[in-house]
């Protein structure tokens, strides 16, 4: 005999789910972590990764991933001045769900 539903249980994990899709299903998070999963890059290194991207796009984007705690943003003065991206610890427990995703995306939605 299976265990009962615990509706409160898939309420919140539901819950979750919407506030996580809320995030990454924004044009280009998920890319970007995906990209930044290779290592460090800098702003153009990024621009030439994703094609397609705005660089006021691109901008908000990162300024959004480093709000949030997934991605960290070093400054190192020049000349000339460079400015690097990073995942964060948080945004590499992220890759795993990601990579999983991707995986799905793979085997079962036709590409367009």
């Amino acid at each position: 005999m299976s265990d009962p539903i615990d509706g409160s249980a898939c309420l919140r994990g539901d819950a979750a789910l919407a506030r996580a899709f809320a995030f990454l299903g924004k044009r280009w998070n998920a890319v970007l972590l995906g990209t930044l999963s290779t290592g460090p890059a800098g702003f153009r290194e990024l621009a030439r990764q994703v094609p397609g991207i705005s660089d006021s796009m691109l901008s908000d984007r990162l300024s959004a991933l480093a709000a949030s705690g997934l991605i960290s943003r070093r400054v190192d003065e020049g000349p000339p001045l460079s400015v690097s991206y990073a995942l964060t610890e948080r945004g590499r427990a992220l890759m795993p769900a990601l990579e999983q995703i991707s995986t799905w995306a793979v085997e079962h939605l036709p590409e367009s």
